[in-house]
Parts: structure tokens; C-alpha cells; sequence
């Protein structure tokens, strides 16, 4: 095709024209992430791929480049598609009037992309009916029936109420939908894993405010990209709603609320809760933006970088509606967390434990750092002697997939062998061999609710990664905090170490209590 005809058909969904990419201006840190976005979301749309045209102006002007400015747009256009996972498959150079024009074939790269979204939200507003459609396809009866894709003790199928961590999976291949034919087949989640070029799995949380510690987990303990905020449309914004956003906040996780049962409410009803979710929304400094159609997605700003931006879609499990809105957001979507070293020391936070009949042992939970190979020496600990112990990974599963290796962001089944030692959640595995425990460490708190004052000696439990403990608060810069405060503390675990790093993220409460803070030094 002449580049005359290819630009006559204007930008469209696999098309980008750029004038010229300057290294200086279009390398910079939050310029290159949204570039990045953009082309990711260019090559979903292209299935598999897409088409940047240089020399070009937005409105379709060819005016050409230099010699010297064509080959450092091409640069710029290499560091962006590896940025966002993709690479240059071929050039090409066009003459024009003495000038050039420089067309980039962007294709996706080998590896696979790994979305972990965390979903919150009231006892029954929906959520794990909401991701049984999603990932099987199949539309709600209007009595959950979906759910059961995800709950899978006897407990919680007989109550309709979620008491645990569930996990869910499907995926993209070249921008269509992978979905499960049969959600409870293990291998046919294992098949999602293996065919995909693009994973998420989701993290259903527990609503039901007696677990609120269960939901916290999945928050804090998690290596999320993206949390999704559940809200029925014949019920509204509840106070566990609130809490549940908190959460999600105080986690810097990018914000996607989903209104869910829309077909028990009417659109005046709807309307009214727009405006509620608007105000609510407003007293934390964030704006929400009504997704309505496939083309409000492709417009959506880069609300994961902006940390303001929160959209907002109506859904019904029953009639569908907004679930394909969904998948093409989903679709859309680039991977949040900083890309890790391959190099760098494997480390995941124990989650759940497993005896498994002709394997023993296995742990599991999201990678947070590094590379793990099967068969390959790990670290395990701290015991509460704060010692970590050595033993091999014999296998590794994602999704009921045998894997050679683990990676940043996917939840991961480690088997244990050589284990002589009791496993508790909120150990680590890590290849590093040089590991310390710490029984102490100094942090920035802010009490988020709290009746009276709290003074040396106060006893409320901390949530950090999949750390579960009660721990001992001692305030250093004042005698005490209250409600609204903010100060520095000293933090004790009251029975067990554990392995904590500056700059973690915590949640702290006790009955309705709670509070917020960072790690800010390590003691012992």
C-alpha cells in the first residue's frame, strides 16, 4: 500500500501517525508509561497488531523527517513497545520530497502479560456472580448461580456467602476472549494459562463484615494491579462499601467500580447513585468517569497513572449488560506494578497452605519479586526461632498448570521438599540466602478511626502482605494519638518475626479501629 493510501484512511483502532518522537520529551517517566498504554492498546485492537506511521502530523499531513530525527523517532518507538511488552517486527523508509517517512510494524513480544485484579465490595452486591460471568461466559440465573465457579467449600456453596480468598482466571489470545467452557475444570484452567498471551485472574474477596480480616488480606497480601469496587444498584452505597474503598485507597491501587444488578433498578435509581458514588468519590479527591461503550474505553485517560481518574460501569449478571464492556476494559488494560529484574532474588509472601496427597506440602501466593525455577533451592522463614530454612521446589502450578518457572504478579503453588518445620502464612520463600527476621521496626501511622487515644502498650492487629499478627504500638514523637493523627510509632510482633522491608505498606485495627502506615526502619 502507498503511504498516500495508508494515510487517506486516517488513525484508527491499529493506526498511529507521530510526527516525531524526541527522546528528550517522549522518554520522560510518565510520558513514556502513557505512550506505552497507547500502543499496547493499538495492538489489542489489531489483534496482535498494529501499525505507527512517522513523519506524519495527527490530522494526516505527511511532512517527513530527517535522516537523523527518523532513526531517533525509531529509537523512541523501541523503547516504548519494550515498555509495554511489545517489539519493532519490521521498518520501513519511504522518500517524500526529500524527506522521509518511517512506518513501525508492532508486534507483541513472546512473553505473557499477567493482570492480578482484586474485587471488593458488600455481602451480596454481586461480586463473585459478577466473575463467574466473566470468566465462563454464562449469565446469572438471578439466584448466584454463577458463583459457584468460584466457592469452592461446601460452606460457602450451601450459605451463598464467600468466607474465603477465591480465584478465578481467564484470558486474551491476539484481543479475543478466552473463557472456560467448564469453570470447574482444573485443566481447563490450566489450558487459559497455557493458550493466553494475556492472563487475569481475579482475587474475590469476602464481604461479609465478620471477615473483613479475609478481605484485607487479599488487598494487602496481594501483588494487585487493579482493585474493582462492587456496588448494587437496588441497594447502594453501604458503610462496608466505604470501608471497602478505603482499603483499596490506602493500597494506591487504580479504582474500577462496577454497579452491579442493574436490572432490579430502574434508571432513575441509577442515576441518583451516579450522583452518590460522584459525592463519595469526591471526599477522597477522585472523579469518576460513566463508561457507556466500547468507545468511552478507548477515550478513557490513563486513570492507573493519574491515581484520580475512576471509572464507573453499569452491569447486570442476569442481562449481560456491561459485561463485553468489561472484557474489552480488561483487554485494554496494561500491567500496573513495576517490571522486575529476572535477575533479582525470587520472593513471594505464603498465603494459603496445602497438604496434597502424593506431593505433601505446597504454599501459595503472589509472586512479589524475581524469577523461580522448578527444582531450584529456596529460602523459607522466618521460623519463630527467626531462622529461615532451606528446601527445594520440586514443582511449581499457576492455575493448575505445571510450570518451569514463576514470575512477578502470577499466584503460584510452590511443593515443599526436605520441609522438617511448622508453615505458617506470612512466611516468605525467597532465593535470597541472606535473610533477617526483625521482631521490631519503626513507622509512619495515621489513624484512620479510633474512640479514644492511643498510647504505649496498645495491642490492635497489623495486616502487612500476608502478615496476620498482633502487634505492640508505642508512639515516639507524642504520648498519644487519636483519630486524625499522624505520627511515628514503634512496632513490635508480640509472638512470631517476621520479614518486613522499608517502604511496605500496612493496614492496623482493632473491632472498628484502624489505622494506616508505612515501614520506615527496620530495627531488629
Amino acid at each position: 500500500m502507498r503511504i498516500e493510501e495508508l494515510v487517506k484512511k486516517g488513525e484508527r483502532k491499529n493506526i498511529e501517525f507521530k510526527e516525531y518522537l524526541c527522546r528528550k520529551t517522549h522518554l520522560s517517566k510518565d510520558r513514556k508509561l502513557s505512550l506505552a498504554s497507547q500502543m499496547k492498546y493499538r495492538v489489542l485492537s489489531g489483534e496482535g497488531k498494529a501499525v505507527y506511521v512517522i513523519g506524519v502530523t495527527d490530522s494526516g499531513e505527511i511532512k517527513g523527517l530527517n535522516k537523523e530525527k527518523l532513526e531517533e523517532s525509531f529509537d523512541v518507538l523501541q523503547e516504548i513497545a519494550k515498555e509495554a511488552g511489545l517489539s519493532i517486527a519490521k521498518k520501513k523508509i519511504i522518500e517524500k520530497n526529500g524527506n522521509f517517512v518511517g512506518i513501525a510494524f508492532i508486534e507483541r513480544a513472546l512473553q505473557k502479560e499477567h493482570l492480578l485484579i482484586g474485587t471488593a465490595g458488600h455481602v451480596d452486591h454481586g461480586k463473585s456472580t459478577l466473575v463467574g460471568c466473566l470468566v465462563s461466559g454464562e449469565l446469572d440465573n438471578g439466584d448466584g448461580k454463577t458463583r459457584i465457579f468460584l466457592d469452592t467449600q461446601k460452606h460457602e456453596i450451601e450459605r451463598g456467602l464467600s468466607a474465603d480468598l477465591s480465584y478465578a482466571v481467564y484470558g486474551f489470545k491476539n484481543g479475543k476472549v478466552i473463557r472456560l467452557k467448564n469453570p470447574l475444570s482444573k485443566r481447563e484452567r490450566a489450558s487459559i494459562v497455557e493458550k493466553a498471551d494475556k492472563i487475569v485472574t481475579f482475587v474475590d474477596t469476602v464481604g461479609h463484615e465478620p471477615w473483613l480480616r479475609t478481605t484485607i488480606r487479599g488487598i494487602v497480601g496481594q501483588k494487585l494491579d487493579y482493585g474493582i469496587l462492587t456496588i448494587a444498584g437496588d441497594e447502594g452505597i453501604t458503610h462496608i462499601t466505604k470501608e471497602h474503598l478505603g482499603l483499596l485507597l490506602a493500597m494506591e491501587l487504580p479504582v474500577i467500580i462496577v454497579i452491579t444488578k442493574c436490572d432490579r433498578a430502574n434508571e432513575e435509581k441509577l442515576v441518583k447513585l451516579e450522583e452518590e458514588i460522584k459525592k463519595l468519590l469526591s471526599l477522597v479527591g477522585k472523579v469518576p468517569t460513566f463508561v457507556r461503550s466500547k468507545r468511552d474505553i478507548e477515550h478513557l485517560p490513563a486513570f492507573w497513572e493519574t491515581k484520580i481518574i475512576v471509572p464507573v460501569i453499569r452491569t447486570s449478571s442476569v442481562s449481560g449488560e456491561g459485561l463485553e464492556l468489561l472484557d474489552e476494559l480488561f483487554k485494554f488494560l496494561p500491567k500496573r506494578i513495576e517490571r522486575v529484574e529476572r535477575s533479582k532474588d525470587f520472593l513471594m509472601y505464603i498465603d494459603k497452605i496445602y497438604t496434597v496427597k502424593g506431593v505433601g506440602i505446597v504454599v501459595s501466593g503472589s509472586v512479589k519479586e524475581g524469577v523461580l525455577r522448578k527444582g531450584e533451592e529456596i529460602f523459607i522463614g522466618p521460623t519463630s526461632e527467626g531462622e529461615f530454612k532451606k528446601v527445594k521446589a520440586p514443582s511449581l502450578e499457576v492455575h493448575h498448570l505445571s510450570v518451569d518457572t514463576a514470575e512477578v504478579g502470577e499466584v503460584v503453588g510452590i511443593a515443599l521438599r526436605g520441609l522438617d518445620f511448622e508453615v505458617r502464612r506470612g512466611m516468605i520463600v525467597s532465593t535470597c540466602k541472606d535473610l533477617k527476621s526483625t521482631w521490631e521496626f519503626e513507622a509512619e501511622v495515621v489513624i484512620l478511626n479510633h474512640p479514644t487515644k492511643i498510647a504505649k502498650g496498645y495491642e490492635p492487629v497489623i495486616h502487612l502482605e500476608t502478615i496476620s499478627e498482633t502487634i505492640i504500638i508505642e508512639p515516639l514523637d507524642t504520648e498519644f494519638l487519636a483519630a486524625g493523627d499522624k505520627g511515628r510509632v514503634k512496632i513490635r510482633f508480640k509472638y512470631h518475626p517476621y520479614y518486613i522491608r522499608e517502604g511496605q505498606k500496612f493496614i492496623f485495627r482493632e473491632g472498628r479501629s484502624k489505622g494506616i502506615g508505612v515501614v520506615m526502619k527496620v530495627l531488629n
